[in-house]
């Protein structure tokens, strides 16, 4: 055999051993989907230097078919948030959900809050023994809707371990970027909370939250309780607010029986185009 057919053929080999590193470090950036043809779940994972990094980063993506929608943490006036199952993975401390920026949804008889066309839900993994491989399993039910919801449930497998890049790092990155910031109420941003004040309504207390957003964005509010049994209106746009804000209000009501809301912490959501802030706020 010539040199040149030597050096063809070592070329060859090493780009087949390039292509099988490579065929590697992407054969668990996603599980397989999990669903039929109105929504399917499948985890996906982001870059990883190693098990060592804290926490290990990954997804939960819901593919919605067009024209179904599924849930925020907090449903709004209808609706069931999604139920995460995270016992049986390997070696995984915790597991701590993060929620994109959802949407306002007007279902004829009342306000929804969640996601239309797919979401990733953002998760960081933090490992028990950061020495050892790492396998996240998940067990999720959902709800999805188009004129009726129906109830979905899904499982899905993913190794979380292995060093390199994932094919499926942008798609994460772009979901954990959606993420609001954390904010406090009264400050100088282009989007903030500017004031939250309570006032006597005919038979619940009103909370008057204002925000300060860019000119020429769509703004919208959330507000959740202090636990899940708080049932809260969802805010709606009403007149009054100062010069350059946006005023919301929603009265105090859906709270558990028994329930105090004097000194109650709640958590505001709000949006403005492509950004977003979360805020807490305590009853007075």
């Amino acid at each position: 055999m010539n040199v040149l057919g030597s050096r063809q053929i070592g070329a060859v080999g090493l780009g087949l051993a390039a292509f099988l590193v490579t065929a590697h470090a992407h054969a668990t950036d996603a599980s397989a989907w999990d669903g039929d043809a109105r929504s399917a779940v499948r985890l996906i994972a982001g870059d990883t230097k190693s098990v060592r990094d804290a926490p290990l980063r990954a997804g939960m993506e819901i593919r919605l078919a067009p024209g179904w929608k599924t849930y925020w943490r907090y449903p709004g006036d209808s609706g069931v948030p999604p139920r995460f199952d995270f016992a049986g993975s390997t070696n995984v401390q915790q597991v701590t959900v993060l929620w994109p920026t959802p949407h306002r949804f007007d279902d004829g008889g009342g306000q929804s809050i969640g996601y239309a066309g797919g979401v990733v839900l953002p998760l960081k993994v933090q490992a028990k023994d950061a020495t050892k491989p790492v396998t996240l399993r998940l067990k999720v039910e959902y709800a999805i809707c188009e004129k009726l919801c129906v109830p979905a449930e899904a499982s899905a497998e993913l190794p979380l371990s292995a060093p390199g890049t994932s094919s499926t790092n942008e798609t994460l990155a772009a979901a954990e970027a959606r993420v609001p910031k954390s904010a406090t109420v009264g400050e100088n941003a282009p989007l903030a909370v500017r004031s939250v004040h309570e006032e006597p309504g005919a038979r619940f207390t009103r909370v008057i939250v204002d925000v300060a957003a860019p000119q020429g964005e769509p703004v919208d509010l959330f507000a959740e309780g202090p636990s899940p049994e708080w049932a809260l209106p969802v805010p709606m746009p009403v007149a009054g607010a100062p010069s350059g804000q946006h005023r919301f209000a929603f009265d105090l009501d859906g709270l558990p029986p028994g329930a105090n809301p004097h000194g109650a912490v709640l958590t505001l959501t709000a949006s403005a185009g492509s950004s977003a802030i979360e805020v807490k706020t305590k009853l007075e």
